[in-house]
């Protein structure tokens, strides 16, 4: 049987608007990741050397289908990132796999 080309539905072009204050970015070496059955909660800080404390410098809340989604895009651009600059080492162990400044918040930090 021949299959015929389904019509494709027309791209849907988003405007964004980045502001200057977002334009700027910001800067985080922690990423505390948790998640509940409705949503997945990213909450950016940074650590400094001989700073005991930090605080949260932006928290983005995703539904677990946009984190899902997050995750795939995020791990095609480091794809495209190695291939055009090389393997991306992660520090702290032979292998390179720790996972710092990643990881789930302990009780002190909830």
């Amino acid at each position: 049987m021949e299959q015929k080309d389904q019509p494709q539905a027309p791209q849907q072009q988003i405007n964004i608007e980045l502001g200057p204050e977002q334009g700027e970015g910001i800067y985080s070496n922690l990423a505390l990741i948790t998640h509940s059955p409705a949503e997945f909660v990213y909450d950016f800080t940074r650590v400094l050397p001989g700073v005991p404390k930090t605080k949260v410098y932006a928290r983005i809340i995703m539904t677990p289908q946009h984190a899902k989604s997050f995750l795939k895009a995020l791990e095609e651009n480091v794809q495209k990132y190695e291939s055009q600059y090389g393997e991306i080492k992660l520090h702290g162990t032979p292998g390179g796999n720790k996972q710092f400044g990643f990881k789930p918040p302990t009780i002190a930090e909830k």
